[in-house]
Order: C-alpha cells, then sequence, then structure tokens
C-alpha cells in the first residue's frame, strides 16, 4: 500500500526535473487509482502541487536559456528555479 507524504517529503525538493516528473507520475496513478485514504490523497495532492510548481521553474529556466542562446549570446546557467 502506498504511503502518505510526510510533512518533510511535502517540502523536499526534488534532485532533477526527470526525477520530479517521474514522481508526479507516480502520485497521479495513485490518486486516479481511488483507493488512497483521504490523508494520503491530500498529502499527495500537496506534494504534487509542489512538484508540479518545481517542474514549471525549470521548464521556464530553460526556456530563458534557450532564448539567450537563439539571440547569440551564451549566459552562464543559474540554478535558481
Amino acid at each position: 500500500m502506498p504511503r502518505a507524504p510526510s510533512r518533510t517529503d511535502v517540502a523536499q525538493e526534488p534532485a532533477s526535473y526527470e526525477e520530479a516528473l517521474a514522481e508526479l507520475d507516480r502520485l497521479v496513478q495513485e490518486m486516479e487509482a481511488g483507493q488512497l485514504p483521504l490523508d494520503q490523497l491530500l498529502g499527495g495532492y500537496r506534494r504534487g502541487a509542489m512538484l508540479l510548481e518545481f517542474c514549471r521553474g525549470r521548464l521556464q529556466s530553460v526556456e530563458e536559456q534557450v532564448k539567450v542562446l537563439e539571440e547569440g549570446q551564451l549566459k552562464p546557467w543559474t540554478n535558481n528555479a
């Protein structure tokens, strides 16, 4: 049975975009299965929202980097997202 994300899980940032996406996919599958207790469902939703925000930030960062490259400029990569 899946475990409920703890408060530290919800706040912990994933190591990479790919890791976040895989975890988000797993959470969606568990939630769609409809067999999680309410507390686990709520924890999963919170974790999913955090993972989605993380992924969006990473994608925005990459998009900005590509825009700079397309203008013929190269800026150092910043990992702020």
